[in-house]
């Protein structure tokens, strides 16, 4: 018999075993199924570690919608703020429309406007407006502050339920 190194490679294979060469064969013809077949130690592993990890990862999910919620409801009332500002600044004492009728606007008109923007209250909690006048009059130059106040429930799943107190303030000169 011929030195295994000085063999080419098909007289080689010829040389192996045949059984070796069938049970490669064999291997490569199975399916699927049977070639990923779990061992029988650890056909419920799977399971046990998606029901420790599950829950965690749906709580953090929805710890972080709430976050998100917050954060738009944040942006809500900031707007809305800015917007019952503008409301009444261009509602001085001096306001009057093209029929010269007045146009002015009470701090009560103000927190009512604000109520009835029409923002979407997601977060579902309660918002309250609050107007004044820092410098004491309704007149051109004078400001007016808005202060928005809102609670903002909270509910976070395996921690207890809560609210956020949230506040924004705008102010801004009366221009008529």
């Amino acid at each position: 018999m011929a030195d295994e190194s000085t063999l080419r490679w098909p007289a080689r294979m010829m040389q192996c075993r045949p059984d070796r060469r069938l049970r490669e064969m064999l291997l490569q013809r199975r399916s699927f199924k049977q070639r990923y077949a779990l061992s029988s130690e650890q056909s419920g592993q799977a399971i046990v570690e998606i029901a420790i990890a599950l829950p965690v990862i749906a709580a953090f999910t929805f710890a972080m919608i709430e976050l998100c919620l917050a954060f738009y409801s944040y942006c809500m009332i900031s707007e809305s703020a800015r917007e019952c500002t503008r409301y009444a600044a261009v509602r001085g004492a001096t306001c009057l429309t093209s029929a010269n009728a007045s146009c002015t606007v009470s701090p009560t008109t103000v927190n009512s406007y604000a109520t009835q923007i029409g923002w979407p209250n997601l977060g579902n909690g309660t918002t309250t407006p609050s107007t004044t006048y820092p410098d004491g009059n309704e007149n051109p130059g004078s400001r007016v502050q808005v202060t928005v106040t809102y609670v903002f429930p909270y509910n976070i799943p395996f921690a207890p339920k809560g609210s956020i107190r949230m506040a924004s303030t705008s102010v801004m000169y009366i221009v008529q």
